[in-house]
């Protein structure tokens, strides 16, 4: 069904409930046909994100084969023509009839909502599935979708589907020596549009998934990009946390690392670092519940109650200082926190958040018991993880009584602010933009067209320091970050203080070229590593300037990308005076103002961190010592790079 048909239809719906409303109002909608008349129901919504969630579905019914205890490959090919293929070698979908359904089960999986082998039904003890739309929901949203199946009796099976729907009879197409599926699916461009995947995100979704499940070897053939790549983590989650320190300096070499397995599985992996804050990611059944849950809150409640009883036995915390609190035990520390269980509890499809009442207790008993354990047959490690939580807590009494620094006093103490920053005259923070500009020339232009009530500008020279490669004495010394840090008026890291934020909306602003893709994520890294509060606040934006100005007589007109320009010479034609803008300095005040600046035309695009984990990987790989990982980044990633779509 076309866009402009189930758009139609929506209307048709929503228009009969404007007259009289009876029986013959209400509209039964069969089979997909609620899935493709509202997919954000069940991914999410129909952008990128929606795209990937197609993806997820099935690699995670593969990876739900690997928790059976089935599987230990999985195969996923990203094919030139944006078709996807994915393989298992697990038990293979049944191809057998239904008993009830009187249809083979593949075609039932595939078609029918709720349909699975995901309700406690002896399936599958353990699952990141719950609701058996999974399958069926992707099948729905794509142009085509074909499965092959290598059943137990040795035969190769086939059927295809388009648009939910099936399109051939289930057939026999061969023999085989193993079990397994096999799932092919182009997504619909009537659902997305552009078939446009996020490779950064694929890449770090399989990468995770190896990590979460020792013994699971998935491959990914990126045929678009031209990237092949094998995950197989076989030292779990701890190897996990050592990994994402890379860079960091850690207080101890050695990864924190229990597991308790009964009914329930319960792993966790801590590593303290040097740095102040804490990175503490949680999964219940390999799903990534970014929002926490209730296992999170065990984890937390536990962790500062035995490390405040080990302090005071050991006499690390003695009795007139105050107990630890979370902050202070969880300051510089990295921490998975991995629970697979039997009928889990999410909040929505989505899957962000747990909520299984028991798995706060049951997290909570658990880490007491096994960190009491290893604290004390690792006494050693356990006293500089409890210096390291005492020095946090006197920081933080001595902030609160005394609003001075304990560890490093002075250590952004600016009394005046930049001369380089042309300020506005308006004082409410609220209103106030402050917009980061690199080159004097373009920095001239910006302050000559500003709106100077609420607008202020700071030019800075150059491409900014990497701090992701940088000691903290060093990003101390740069007099550009430096600038930066002063105007915004909040310092930085510990003694970061939200409230004195002086603009409400800070905003990069950079060539539309890849120098100034280069100098957003140097900013960006900054920000992320020192300010985080600001863009988890939505202070943060990105500004987007045109690329090109066409001119005809007196018609302007202004393009953001070359994408934009070939559609517009293929609709228009030529005759325009095609104008490329090498840097925001070769525009002048009014057209910087026109394009880039006035809020009623501008395009702002807010940064926000939708994944935490994510974003600690790319941050990592982007700016960090890896050239090989960085370089296939780029590679996997040209397109978008090219593009500038930001």
């Amino acid at each position: 069904m076309a866009k402009d048909e189930l758009n139609q239809k929506i209307a048709t719906i929503a228009s009969q409930t404007n007259g009289d409303y009876g029986a013959e109002q209400i509209k039964v909608l069969k089979d997909l046909e609620a899935v493709r008349m509202r997919p954000g129901m069940y991914i999410g919504g129909t952008g990128i994100d929606g795209l990937m969630h197609l993806i997820w579905e099935i690699v995670d019914n593969s990876v739900d084969e690997h928790l059976a205890g089935t599987c230990t490959e999985i195969d996923v090919v990203m094919h030139e023509d944006s078709r996807v293929t994915v393989t298992d070698n697990g038990r293979g979908i049944p191809v057998d009839i239904h008993p009830e359904e009187k249809v083979n089960t593949l075609e039932l999986v595939m078609t029918k909502l709720h349909a699975g082998g995901k309700f406690d039904t002896g399936g599958y003890k353990v699952s990141g599935g719950l609701h058996g739309v999974g399958a069926s929901v992707v099948n729905a949203l794509s142009e085509f979708c074909e499965v092959e199946v290598c059943w137990k009796d040795g035969k190769k099976y086939l059927q295809r589907f388009e648009r939910g729907k099936k399109a051939s009879e289930l057939k026999v197409v061969g023999t085989c020596n193993k079990t397994g599926t096999i799932t092919t699916f182009l997504p619909d461009k009537e659902i997305f549009g552009e078939i446009k995947y996020d490779f950064s995100k694929l890449t770090h979704r399989l990468r995770e998934q190896a990590y979460l499940n020792p013994g699971l070897q998935i491959k990914l053939d990126n045929r678009i990009a031209n990237i092949q790549k094998v995950f197989k983590a076989e030292g779990g989650i701890g190897a996990y946390v050592k990994d994402l320190n890379e860079g960091r300096k850690v207080i101890h070499e050695d990864v924190v690392y229990f597991k308790e397995t009964s009914d329930v599985l319960i792993e966790v992996a801590m590593q303290w670092t040097e740095d102040y804050d804490e990175n503490i990611y949680s999964f219940a059944n390999n799903i990534n519940t970014k929002e926490g849950g209730t296992h999170l809150q065990g984890f937390k409640t536990a962790l500062t109650r035995v490390l405040n009883e080990y302090g005071r036995d050991k006499k690390i915390i003695t009795k007139d200082e105050e107990n630890l609190e979370g902050k202070d035990v969880r300051e510089g520390l990295m921490a998975i926190i991995s629970v697979k269980m039997r009928n889990p509890q999410f909040e929505g499809q989505t899957k962000t958040k747990l909520g299984n009442p028991d798995m706060q207790e049951r997290v909570s008993t658990a880490v007491r018991e096994q960190l009491q354990l290893f604290l004390n047959n690792n006494t050693g490690m356990a006293r500089v993880i409890l210096e390291k939580a005492a020095q946090a807590a006197q920081a933080r009494i001595a902030a609160k009584k005394a609003k001075q620094l304990v560890r490093r006093k002075g250590l952004l103490a600016f009394s005046t602010l930049p001369g380089k920053l042309a300020d506005c005259s308006e004082k409410e923070a609220a209103k106030c933009e402050l917009y980061i500009v690199e080159g004097d020339s373009a920095g001239g232009s910006a302050k000559q067209g500003r709106n100077r009530q609420f607008q202020a500008i700071l030019p800075l020279r150059g491409k900014v320091l990497n701090v992701e490669k940088a000691a903290l004495s060093k990003l101390l010394d740069n007099k550009e970050l430096n600038a930066f840090i002063t105007a915004l008026g909040t310092n930085i890291r510990e003694e970061f203080n939200l409230e004195n934020l002086r603009y409400h909306k800070v905003i990069l602003m950079a060539d539309a070229d890849v120098d100034g893709a280069h100098i957003r994520t140097l900013l960006l890294t900054f920000l992320f590593r020192n300010l985080k509060q600001l863009i988890e606040n939505g202070h943060i934006y990105i500004a987007k300037p045109p690329l090109y100005q066409l001119k005809k007589g007196k018609n302007v007109q202004y393009l953001f990308s070359d994408q934009e320009l070939n559609e517009h010479r293929k609709g228009k034609g030529d005759g325009f005076e095609v104008k490329r803008y090498k840097g925001l300095g070769e525009m002048n005040p009014e057209e910087l103002w026109e394009t880039t600046m006035n809020p009623e035309k501008r395009i702002l695009k807010r940064v926000h961190i939708e994944d935490a984990l994510e974003a600690e990987e790319l941050f990592t790989t982007l700016m960090g010592q890896d050239v090989a990982a960085r370089r296939d980044f780029i590679m996997e990633n040209a397109d978008m790079i090219t593009n500038l779509d930001i």
